[in-house]
């Protein structure tokens, strides 16, 4: 058979979802995703690149995203937490810059204030941030503190009167360079407790700097963020943000989401390394008929079916309220490491094309390595998982 022969689109599991795992959605929920996919086809994949080379945001992106109206599906749409997981994987695969753009404004700044702010809060703060009237940014890692950020926060905040006072730095803040809103985590120096806070970025004394020069993400605008005598009014103080035991709420949540994601760049390295190996000729036929390009093929599905098969009893899990930190912990590890291999099986499908943006897969490598480090590194992952299977922490 030719490539001429070959519609890409109309082979057997051209979606990837091997196992059929969408089938458990509702009826309701399938119709959704199919009218997600059909926007993120037509309105983010063929701007996604260019803007990817650029290191710039499609604002223009914003309204559109509003209209189709993602934000807080569980909590205020009513999906499931299956479903939710599915639609931040197709995000992810179409680009996951925008994917991350949703899911810090969406699963880390949202979720922070439907978990721990009070109900007067939320009825004054959510219905724009629902509408995406205000974006949000979410800062808790730190110049110096990634990992540890847990027991070493070192942006404080004192209180003085009616007001908090907060000094610090954050980094890697994603969004943050043109959010309206960002939730600020700080050591509050009465108690040494983290404590949370929504900060208007207009504030006096809070400065945002873009990080440049990345390699991974490029689309996201990540930045420096400066805390210098920033007054925050009692009222924005989080009402439930009183220990780094209620962040982590926020946290298991965002890891979950994180884990689809690795799914995701699978299913978009999948996408692009199939289509290729079908499409390119080498010694006169397509480079997919070759036994090594199958296997690699075959051991990118099965890294991503695999993957999602995991995420999939785990949303299950979170739907039925038993999900626990250590099982989001081992499916952000392993789903993470699966992804490093399917992106690298990827690009070399491509050879040299694999190496330039042109072919889309350079930016599905580069991106994987974002998603492997952020929501906690593979390594602090395996050991929280590892500390839950032993009883022993490896961690100091």
């Amino acid at each position: 058979m030719s490539k001429a022969d070959i519609d890409i689109n109309n082979l057997p599991y051209a979606d990837g979802d091997f196992f059929a795992f969408e089938q458990l959605l509702s009826g309701k929920e399938q119709d959704r995703l199919a009218e997600v996919r059909e926007f993120l086809a037509r309105e983010v994949k063929p701007i996604a690149v260019d803007c990817w080379n650029r290191g710039e945001f499609p604002m223009e992106l914003i309204p559109k995203l509003a209209e189709i109206d993602l934000v807080s599906p569980v909590r205020r749409q009513g999906y499931s937490n299956l479903f939710a997981g599915i639609l931040h994987a197709e995000a992810t695969r179409a680009d996951t810059s925008i994917a991350t753009f949703m899911g810090v404004h969406d699963g880390l700044f949202t979720g922070s204030i439907e978990a721990l702010a009070s109900e007067e809060q939320q009825e004054a703060w959510l219905p724009d941030i629902y509408s995406l009237k205000k974006i949000g940014a979410f800062g808790l890692t730190e110049p110096l503190g990634g990992s540890d950020v847990a027991g070493g926060t070192r942006t404080t905040a004192r209180r003085e009167g009616g007001s908090w006072i907060l000094n610090g730095a954050k980094r890697w803040i994603g969004n943050a360079t043109f959010s309206d809103w960002v939730v600020i985590y700080a050591r509050d120096l009465a108690d040494n407790q983290v404590k949370g806070f929504l900060v208007d970025t207009s504030t006096e004394g809070y400065s945002a700097t873009k990080i440049e020069n990345k390699i991974s993400l490029r689309t996201v605008q990540n930045a420096d963020i400066t805390l210098d005598n920033v007054v925050v009014p009692e009222f924005f103080k989080l009402a439930h943000a009183n220990s780094f035991r209620d962040t982590n709420k926020v946290l298991k949540v965002t890891r979950l989401a994180v884990a689809w994601q690795a799914v995701g760049q699978q299913l978009a390295a999948f996408d692009v390394a199939r289509r290729y190996a079908v499409e390119r000729s080498q010694f006169g036929r397509p480079i997919a008929s070759f036994q090594l390009v199958q296997h690699q093929l075959v051991q990118i599905l099965g890294n991503a079916v695999s993957s999602m098969g995991m995420m999939v009893r785990l949303s299950q899990l979170e739907d039925l309220g038993q999900a626990k930190d250590e099982q989001s912990a081992l499916a952000k590890a392993f789903t993470t490491a699966r992804m490093r291999e399917s992106v690298a099986l990827g690009r070399s499908i491509l050879g040299g094309n694999g190496i330039v943006t042109d072919y889309e897969m350079a930016k599905v490598f580069s991106d994987a390595e974002a998603i492997y480090s952020y929501e906690g590194t593979h390594e602090i992952n395996t050991l929280v998982a590892g500390r839950a299977i032993t009883g022993i922490s490896a961690i100091v």
